[in-house]
């Protein structure tokens, strides 16, 4: 692929995305609270099945497992020193994936995991050299795109930012995860941000695709609004990434029971509002993404090839 192939791609026709990772690693035997990232050097024939199962839903980009793949949060699953080649084989994992086919492959940077000085106790020059190291690793294996996920402080988004236009990435996609307020008036991050001042970060540091990934109660519907909301601010491309509603406990295990369908019925809504990249986050599964393709092929017409 050419540096520019997802963004002249996104000018052609919306794509799709992938599901979940960490429920389906969870559902492939995972136990609570296990370093699913350490699978790509471990079990990589287990991320594989995951991703190429997306591939045969129709996915046109692949997110790599690489969530938690920092070198601090593989520190606490002591892995810290396999941060390069866990991330360098997840890249070449999702590739795989795809069997030949077209597709794009997007290095997934997700949240150091605390909170940076004054408000918690990491320094910013350390988050800055993580995601430094993480972002070099991904771009070196051959990344479409990095793909900074699941955020929610501009100061943490902003160093994610920067180290993956410091590794060379040939795309930058900016996702932040929102929550509905308690009184269900709006929306912000955990740290208070709203969507329009998320955006308005983002085209500062100079993203190329604005997203919205997770979050609490931000269904298909919301996620929407969202959207249009960014594009209030930025006349850049969208990628949305809702979670299948909301999960529920059962026998101590987290579960999302949004079915396929009722997911699905939102994908038009999102089309509407403008979003150029769909897909699921927690709970969403490649027969949620299959529903998601047949609506794309029915607004668009059936793909030649992933681009």
């Amino acid at each position: 692929m050419s540096p520019t192939a997802l963004l002249e791609a996104l000018t052609k026709r919306p794509l799709l995305g992938d599901g979940a990772m960490g429920t389906q690693l969870q559902a492939a035997g995972l136990e609570p609270g296990g370093c699913g990232e350490a699978w790509n050097l471990d079990a990589p024939e287990k991320i594989v099945a995951i991703q190429h199962a997306y591939v045969e839903a129709g996915s046109d980009c692949l997110t790599t497992n690489t969530f938690g793949a920092s070198r601090i949060m593989l520190e606490r699953h002591g892995e810290g020193d396999r941060t390069r080649a866990i991330n360098h084989a997840a890249a070449e994992i999702a590739h795989r994936a795809f069997d030949g086919g077209q597709g794009f492959v997007l290095g997934g940077i997700g949240p150091f995991g605390g909170l940076l000085e004054p408000y918690g106790d990491m320094q910013p020059e350390r988050v800055a050299e993580a995601f430094c190291e993480q972002a070099a690793a991904l771009v070196d294996a051959g990344v479409d795109a990095v793909i900074i996920e699941t955020q929610t402080a501009l100061e943490e988004l902003g160093l994610a930012i920067d180290a993956a236009r410091s590794a060379g990435a040939p795309c930058v996609i900016g996702s932040v995860a929102f929550d509905r307020m308690r009184d269900g008036s709006d929306v912000r991050t955990m740290m208070g941000v709203s969507p329009e001042a998320a955006a308005e970060f983002m085209v500062t540091r100079g993203v190329d695709v604005l997203a919205l990934n997770c979050g609490t109660d931000v269904e298909m519907t919301r996620a929407a609004e969202i959207v249009r909301r960014y594009r209030e601010v930025a006349d850049l491309p969208v990628m949305a990434q809702p979670n299948a509603d909301q999960p529920v406990l059962e026998d101590l295990q987290v579960v999302y029971k949004q079915p396929p369908e009722e997911m699905a019925a939102g994908v038009e809504d999102l089309l509407a509002a403008g979003a150029r990249i769909v897909g699921g986050c927690c709970g969403s599964t490649p027969e949620h993404i299959r529903l998601f393709r047949e609506i794309l092929d029915r607004h668009h017409g059936a793909r030649d090839t992933a681009t």
